[in-house]
């Protein structure tokens, strides 16, 4: 790539950048939200048409703006949210725009036969006859692999590949890719991950304000100086220090929740305090997401009580639970916590367009909205658009923080944190859990959900571990090591270490 720039209106998202790719070579192409990744990317397979620059394949060059054009030159891409038809089978989405459609019959067996040894060949397992809807996110994301791989890809590009795995499917993804890479094929991955940045890469491009920032070799390189290459300064996180825990302010007890002919959650039961911030640690679909969803008003749990400073709050809607100073980050951004199409302003007063500082009578006072959402993206340094920009044109990273500023801003009283820093960079993760640290240190109560265990080791007072719908009984943070994260997360754990 030579030369490449591309302006969004007033954005700038890439500038002059040139990148080159050898055969059988994985590059981690590192940076903080916003800075032009994806723009890149979107480039090289053809979804954007630059405003200047050029793309040469094995030494032809490639028509740009054109997604067939750059399939064809071998160019394949796994975007960071699946494209898949979820009601069609492995196969037919793996099929689907490879055929004339004046085919007289679909070469079924033939597809099959190649989709089976690509799978066998590459260590991608995959069940050709399985409805996409009902697979799992890794799943998902090996059909998407295997989608690209059949379309003959030499150059696969990957954006985020680990944002939504599990620490066993990263590593079995990473471990797939170099044996990829072992046969000539050529891999170019986003990440915000510095360990996996370290531990799968052979090179690593830099990018700042839509500019090459940096290249190493990555064999020569540590986290620590690519950290400070992407943001421009040194980054620490912030420490966790001493509080005092006060009364209880949200308590669950006894929770069950079925679904599908299947008990999701199982007798859950803890308690949050104000000053303290509670972990919930635990392999992803083992009922996290459901529990999220019915403290965030989005259920109602076939059995059990959920008391905010002794009331009953269950039954009651996201709504009514603001209202009472509850604050929540969702895990989903895309389907929970954003609309699109609508602006960066409209999303930031979404879900408090009843307050009376933006609405009266019900005229919405975009003003004052604006306003709000200007402090906001200035407080939370959301990049890539302003109050009247369209939500998607974010990338995630930003779009979480427009999340999180919004929620911050109204000092809740209890804060609900899904994943809260999945998809950020290294220099937003510091700033969003100093902003969490903060909100405990003020007194609020946190219930941090992640799957990170390094995020809970260094947020959380307390941990619970959740498997298989139950949860662990509370033990205190200090002294906790990966190791028994790990066996509670299994679901091996004692009563007795109770705190």
């Amino acid at each position: 790539m030579e030369g490449i720039s591309k302006r969004f209106g007033t954005l700038l998202a890439n500038d002059d950048i040139s990148l080159r790719l050898g055969r059988g070579e994985v590059l981690a192409l590192l940076g903080e939200n916003g800075a032009g990744k994806t723009t890149l990317m979107n480039v090289l397979f053809g979804h954007y048409m630059p405003d200047s620059g050029s793309v040469t394949v094995d030494g032809r060059p490639l028509p740009l703006g054109r997604p067939r054009a750059a399939i064809r030159a071998g160019v394949g891409m796994v975007h960071q949210h699946f494209t898949l038809a979820g009601n069609l089978t492995v196969l037919e989405n793996v099929m689907a725009g490879t055929e004339s459609l004046l085919r007289p019959a679909s070469r079924t067996a033939a597809a099959r036969a190649k989709l089976a040894a690509l799978a066998d060949r590459f260590g991608l397992p995959a069940d050709p006859d399985a409805r996409t809807g009902d697979l799992s996110v890794g799943q998902q994301q090996r059909v998407e692999i295997l989608k690209a791989l059949y379309n003959e890809a030499r150059i696969l590009i990957l954006d985020e590949p680990t944002a939504v795995l599990t620490g066993p499917e990263a590593e079995g993804l990473f471990a797939a890719l170099r044996g990829m890479a072992a046969e000539g094929l050529s891999v170019i991955f986003i990440s915000h991950k510095l360990q996996e940045v370290m531990s799968a890469s052979d090179r690593v491009v830099v990018l700042r304000a839509g500019r090459v920032a940096a290249e190493r070799v990555t064999a020569r390189t540590s986290k620590a100086e690519l950290a400070e290459l992407m943001v421009g300064r040194r980054v620490e996180r912030p420490r966790k220090g001493d509080t005092a825990r006060g009364a209880k302010r949200l308590e669950a007890r006894g929770l069950r929740l079925a679904r599908d002919g299947r008990q999701v959650l199982d007798g859950a039961e803890f308690a949050v305090h104000r000053g303290e911030v509670l972990g919930i640690i635990g392999v992803s679909g083992n009922g996290q997401g459901a529990l999220a969803d019915l403290l965030s008003g989005l259920g109602r749990p076939d059995a059990g009580a959920i008391l905010l400073e002794g009331t009953s709050i269950r039954g009651l809607g996201p709504r009514a639970l603001r209202r009472l100073g509850v604050g929540r980050i969702p895990e989903d951004r895309n389907r929970d916590g954003a609309i699109g199409d609508l602006s960066l302003w409209e999303n930031a007063v979404l879900e408090r367009i009843d307050d009376p500082r933006f609405s009266r009578r019900g005229v919405v006072r975009a003003g004052a909205a604006r306003a709000f959402c200007k402090a906001v993206i200035e407080r939370f340094d959301v990049r890539g658009g302003t109050p009247d920009s369209p939500t998607r044109l974010l990338s995630g990273g930003n779009m979480q923080k427009l999340i999180f500023g919004r929620t911050l801003s109204d000092a809740p009283k209890l804060l609900l944190a899904a994943q809260p820093t999945r998809g950020l960079d290294e220099g937003a993760i510091a700033a969003v859990h100093g902003e969490i640290l903060a909100a405990r240190n003020g007194g609020a109560a946190v219930l941090l959900i992640s799957e990170d265990l390094d995020e809970v080791l260094a947020l959380a007072d307390r941990v619970q571990a959740i498997f298989r719908g139950r949860l662990s009984p509370p033990v205190a943070a200090e002294g906790l090591d990966a190791r028994r994260l790990g066996l509670m997360m299994a679901g091996e754990w004692e009563r007795q270490d109770a705190v």
